[in-house]
């Protein structure tokens, strides 16, 4: 009886860590309370939070309040009570919601909630997908030259909306490149797939393929993928099998997932989760008895996913910008695969806490980064 016992609890263990990783989640729980919004003596508005590794980061960060209605820039640290176990940083920008009225957010490394925030050129444009259309914004370059008719394409990470990918388009805009912030599948923004399940890039990579499609017929001769986090797998999907690829010279990852496997093994344990019953996720997500419990249309084949086996198949020089604290995504992934591949790989890290928060905590060194690997790559 306990054997049997054991194995239940191990199966339905198994079944919600599978479930957890594909079901797209609608909504986010406000757990980062608010001590106080004042102003300060100089007229700024400020905000007090309880300190934490991520509250105490240098940078630049989102907040977002009122079940997701509201967000508000937060800024520098301007005062810290060791004795309160609090932190205060000035409020830079409110967007939308009433700061003042909120007892709680989510912290984020957005800092742009909306493209116009840039103050750059851009428009709205649609990219045809499967099962419909993507909204994605384009970005018209500051400055003309050789570079014009090379585009970004920016692609966000799993879970977000695409103005999570807006902090790389100021440094791809100065140096003449034309950006495109694209949507995709299950993003809320972007048509559903037709399980409605994320698929960890192995089906993803299809709207990033339309974007290209879409840069390509606007006059588009070469391409850089900006992939943050998921979009990084994506990205590395897209260089590999695109129709377009010898068009793709370069790519820029933030904090990108290189081996799932490993990464959602990780996650598992940090959580509490036996890594066997884990092992036993991973495998429903593989097998085709597990669609029942997934929900997926197609189960995952976590091998083509796995970017440090797959090092030989890289052919696309490649920047990665990865923080050393990141236990979401751990940057050993991103070392291992430099070391696999010095020839094309080029590896900057960041001393940041938290997850895909390179730029926002140093955003000098991200986009020094960025320029010196963008103008290192081929003009034609």
């Amino acid at each position: 009886m306990g054997a049997v016992s054991a194995a239940a609890i191990t199966f339905l263990g198994a079944a919600y860590f599978a479930r957890r990783v594909v079901v797209p989640t609608t909504t986010r729980r406000e757990d980062l309370s608010i001590t106080q919004v004042f102003e300060g003596e100089d007229g700024s508005l400020r905000i007090e939070l309880p300190a934490t590794p991520l509250t105490r980061a240098p940078g630049r960060y989102s907040f977002w309040f009122g079940n997701g209605k509201g967000h508000a820039c937060i800024g520098a640290v301007v005062d810290e009570d060791t004795n309160d176990g609090t932190v205060t940083r000035l409020v830079e920008r409110v967007d939308a919601g009433d700061l003042h009225a909120a007892r709680a957010g989510i912290w984020s490394g957005y800092a742009f909630s909306k493209a116009e925030q840039l103050g750059l050129p851009f428009e709205e444009v649609k990219i045809k997908v499967d099962n419909g259309v993507a909204p994605a914004w384009k970005f018209v370059p500051t400055t003309g030259g050789p570079a014009a008719s090379t585009w970004a394409i920016h692609a966000h990470g799993m879970g977000g909306k695409r103005a999570g990918a807006l902090r790389g388009v100021p440094v791809a805009s100065s140096l003449g490149l034309t950006s495109l912030v694209v949507s995709f599948r299950n993003d809320g923004d972007a048509p559903p797939s037709n399980d409605s399940r994320y698929s960890l890039g192995q089906n993803e990579w299809l709207d990033l393929e339309a974007a290209i499609q879409f840069a390509l017929d606007h006059g588009a001769k070469r391409l850089v993928l900006f992939g943050w986090s998921l979009g990084g797998s994506m990205a590395l999907r897209a260089a590999n099998l695109s129709a377009h690829s010898d068009r793709i010279i370069g790519l820029v990852l933030v904090a990108p997932v290189l081996d799932w496997a490993e990464t959602l093994t990780s996650n598992g344990r940090a959580s509490g989760l036996p890594e066997a019953v884990a092992r036993v996720g991973l495998k429903m997500l593989g097998a085709k008895a597990g669609r029942w419990v997934t929900g997926l249309e197609q189960p995952l084949d976590l091998l083509t996913l796995d970017w440090l086996a797959r090092s030989r198949d890289l052919n696309t020089p490649t920047l990665i910008l990865h923080g050393i604290e990141d236990k979401s995504t751990p940057v050993t992934a991103s070392e291992r695969f430099a070391e696999l591949r010095p020839d094309l790989v080029q590896l900057v890290r960041f001393e940041v806490p938290g997850h895909s928060l390179e730029w926002n905590a140093d955003p000098d060194k991200w986009e020094s980064s960025v320029t010196r690997f963008l103008k290192s790559l081929p003009a034609d």
